[in-house]
């Protein structure tokens, strides 16, 4: 384990002599590894949780697909621990339609720390961000065809039942 440690400070050091971002890059990566290694750090049941709510699940939706043994409160107690069984985190994963190694390696931190990493604001891009058309227009045009599309709905629902007659 030190060995391992050594050698990421050593890559550390070597990088600095790169560009400051890839350094920057680098040194979080580093730093990461140092941290992974030194502690566990990934905590299943938040990450069910965290991926439950993108999916807009509800702890009682999870509950029932997971069986009649299932309630909220078991779900709560299960979203705070901090490893799950296999078993257990499959079933979920299934259920929440995500891979299993999704639960068991999202590292928030860690996708926080490379989108702000990657973003840079470039004043000089040429990005249009001007509107080239009212948008009022636009509503008008497809409310326009909206009303034209139920129009013939209507027409052909008054046809099929003249035809019944």
């Amino acid at each position: 384990m030190l060995y391992s440690i050594l050698i990421t400070g050593t890559l550390c050091q070597k990088a600095s002599n790169l560009s400051s971002i890839l350094s920057l890059r680098i040194h979080y990566i580093c730093n990461l590894t140092i941290k992974n290694i030194m502690e566990k750090t990934i905590h299943h049941g938040r990450n069910v949780k965290r991926f439950r709510e993108m999916l807009g699940i509800k702890q009682e939706g999870l509950a029932y697909e997971l069986g009649e043994d299932w309630n909220q409160k078991k779900i709560s107690q299960l979203e705070q621990k901090e490893v799950l069984d296999d078993p257990l985190l499959e079933q979920i994963a299934k259920l929440l339609k995500v891979p299993v190694e999704a639960i068991k390696n999202f590292d928030e931190e860690a996708a926080i720390n490379v989108i702000g990493n990657s973003y840079h604001d470039n004043s000089t891009s040429n990005v249009n961000y001007h509107c080239t058309f009212n948008p009022i227009d636009k509503i008008i045009e497809l409310y326009e065809a909206l009303v034209k599309s139920e129009k013939e709905k209507v027409e052909l629902l008054q046809k099929l039942l003249e035809g019944k007659k």
